[in-house]
């Protein structure tokens, strides 16, 4: 759970396809491109008016600006986490762990009784899912490809709410 002096600092608000700058600025920093993970701008735009979607911002108080985002859909009874990422700078000070506490906060209030996200193995970010009560249900071997050549395989993750 994110702290409250960090909850002073940062905001959680509902984002917009008018923010895609913002999200790109983030999405860019957050991935780069070693893995091929992030999303292109065309593909944010093409999902965010779909049916159940959402994009959510982390915004710095002081200086009004996104320090990372979630997106991610709600089907009948089931929310999928499909990204999530933070600014390098920001990462491991709890804005990541904000914006999945609020992810599984809005999937029961939409009435989802679970929850999945995918993620590449060796991910550091697994550790704050399993902290948050995910647990492994498939893998996908060798998904991801590093620019070196190596694969890694995408490990799905799910929490029962």
């Amino acid at each position: 759970m994110a702290t409250p002096a960090l909850a002073e600092k940062v905001r959680i608000s509902p984002g917009t396809a008018d923010q895609l700058d913002a999200v790109m600025k983030v999405m860019d920093a957050a991935f780069g491109d070693k893995f091929g993970e992030a999303w292109t701008r065309s593909q944010l735009s093409g999902i965010l008016p779909m049916a159940g979607v959402s994009l959510t911002l982390a915004v710095e108080r002081a200086s009004d600006s996104a320090v990372g985002f979630s997106l991610c859909r709600t089907v009948a009874d089931e929310s999928e986490l499909l990204l999530i990422a933070v600014l390098p700078g920001e990462q491991r000070r709890g804005v990541g762990t904000l914006l999945l506490d609020d992810f599984l906060g809005r999937a029961r209030e939409q009435g989802a009784s679970r929850v999945h996200l995918e993620v590449r193995d060796g991910n550091p970010a697994i550790g704050m899912y399993r902290g948050a009560g995910f647990s492994p249900v498939g893998r996908r071997r060798n998904y991801y490809h590093s620019t070196s050549g190596k694969r890694y395989d995408a490990i799905t993750l799910a929490y029962e709410l």
